[in-house]
């Protein structure tokens, strides 16, 4: 299982060790940051660099040169603090909702980590103050929208840039208040401006698509294991064939997600009485059942190739140009490209979007009697005068469809720029916002799956045609549930329980429990 985020109080950033689980542990949960020696004295000596560079007016892209298509156009030395200061105030042109304020921090750990590297040519200061700003909680207001995912998130990351230069605006102790005051709220001195090469240093880079897709990443995650526990209970209360997940059968195919899953499934559905006697009512389920490893698995497959290239950017250096010091190089490069993680991110939200689309179809077999092996109509205890959860499949589909739409890849789009000097670029926040909204619709769709499923155990139960004894996990989580949402009685205002649910999802105590009593669990 991934290891829990919130166990993590403190990192220390020095370019190339940030970690999943860290990152989330810094952007969500709000671990300490400080920042290596080492990475400290390699920052300087690629600042001392970038001074000499622009003292000598060598031409070098963004120091001693405009940005994009004036890349053409000179800038004398006594200019080049005043370009810095400008590409940020002329590059916050972001529109929409602001991001969660744990995106926004994950875009300054981020940044900050990437500058540790030691070859974007900024003072070690800029990286402290993101640092300070992270243990003081001072969140920059950064609105969604504006960025094309190449010449870096250059809109998100100006608006992030904007409260060191105490403009813009941050949120400080639940506060949103002008970027200055904020600063000044929390203790931290703001810039009077960037120095030369700074600009470029601060807003070149993937920060933004990178923290919304691993934070989606990390929540897709979760929902994948929840959705194998949750399809387990499903199998107890529909009386399913255990057979389906035989390992010889997963063996003879060789594809890993797939074993993984079929072991899950068999751990999680050991002990369980009514299931011991149900074996023989049939000869095989529907494929949203017996299909679970193969489905599921090709999730976790495709999650493991996504989480390869998130944690390799988590620590990667995506600005333009970089400063080389062995031989004083000044190179401008692509790094700050967001195709790398464009396509993946693409391929996280399409294999999200198949958890919620597989769960919806479980949870219609348990609510249609012509379907659910015995159980009452939309599991209803008086049919007709009460309608059960008739609705709750609604809800659950009208969230699948939405992920169907939301599943078409945004790589596949460019649209050039900057006098088609920047002419392919990469959607890839796109991308990686779309990915956030379907983990949000599926991990919704998995509360309704797991609220179903309780109420059909119960009912299974009641009616005692294969026994009462659940799986020793699925009891625990049965039991959790039922402490915060009752049985099914009647028809009552249902919305609560659906937010209790939603809860139990988001919250991780789901999980908490499956580790509690299955530590093989994966």
């Amino acid at each position: 299982m991934i290891m829990n985020p919130s166990s993590i109080k403190h990192i220390v950033l020095d370019g190339h060790s940030l970690t999943l689980e860290s990152f989330v542990a810094v952007s969500r949960f709000h671990a300490a940051v400080t920042i290596s020696v080492d990475a400290i004295e390699a920052m300087q000596a690629s600042r001392d660099l970038a001074e000499k560079i622009a003292a000598e007016s060598r031409v070098a892209y963004g120091i001693t040169t405009g940005f994009g298509d004036f890349q053409k156009v000179a800038v004398p030395e006594s200019m080049s603090n005043q370009l810095s200061t400008n590409l940020i105030t002329s590059h916050c042109t972001g529109t929409g909702e602001p991001y969660a304020e744990e995106v926004v921090r994950g875009m300054m750990l981020l940044r900050a980590n990437a500058l540790c590297g030691g070859v974007s040519g900024v003072r070690p200061l800029l990286v402290e103050m993101l640092a300070e700003m992270l243990n003081k909680n001072v969140v920059p207001v950064v609105p969604q929208k504006g960025s094309l995912g190449a010449s870096g998130d250059l809109a998100p990351l100006a608006h992030m840039t904007l409260p060191l230069l105490g403009k813009g605006q941050a949120v400080y102790e639940g506060q949103t208040l002008p970027g200055g005051e904020a600063m000044a709220r929390a203790g931290i001195r703001t810039l009077d401006t960037l120095l030369c090469k700074e600009g470029l240093g601060m807003t070149n880079g993937t920060c933004a698509l990178t923290s919304v897709g691993t934070l989606a990443l990390y929540d897709t995650l979760c929902a994948a294991q929840m959705a194998d526990v949750i399809g387990s209970m499903d199998f107890e209360a529909l009386t399913g064939l255990r057979n389906a997940f035989d390992p010889r059968i997963h063996a003879v195919r060789g594809q890993k997600g797939q074993m993984l899953v079929a072991g899950n499934m068999r751990i999680l559905l050991n002990d369980s009485e009514i299931l011991d006697h149900c074996q023989q009512d049939r000869v095989q389920d529907a494929y949203s059942l017996r299909c679970i490893p193969q489905i599921h698995g090709a999730v976790r497959d495709a999650l493991e190739y996504v989480r390869d290239k998130v944690e390799i950017e988590l620590n990667a250096v995506t600005d333009n140009p970089l400063l080389f010091l062995e031989d004083e190089a000044v190179i401008s490069g692509g790094n700050f490209h967001g195709e790398p993680l464009a396509i993946p991110f693409d391929t996280l939200g399409i294999a999200c979007s198949e958890l919620a689309g597989v769960s919806e179809r479980r949870l219609e077999r348990m609510v249609n009697a012509s379907l659910s092996n015995g159980l009452p109509p939309f599991l209803s205890t008086d049919p007709g005068v009460n309608s059960g959860f008739m609705i709750v499949q609604y809800a659950a589909a009208s969230m699948v469809s939405e992920n169907k739409i939301l599943a078409h890849p945004a790589s596949v789009d460019s649209i050039p720029s900057s006098a088609n000097q920047e002419d392919y670029v990469s959607m890839g926040t796109t991308a990686a916002r779309k990915a956030g909204s379907i983990v949000q619709n599926t991990l919704s769709v998995l509360a309704y799956e797991l609220m179903t499923a309780c109420q059909a155990i119960d009912l299974r139960r009641q009616m005692n045609s294969h026994g009462q004894g659940l799986a020793p996990v699925h009891e625990a989580i049965l039991r959790h549930v039922r402490e915060k949402v009752d049985f099914y009685e009647k028809d009552r205002e249902i919305w609560p329980d659906i937010a209790e649910m939603e809860k139990i999802v988001r919250s991780g105590e789901l999980l908490e429990i499956v580790r509690e009593y299955l530590p093989d669990f994966q």
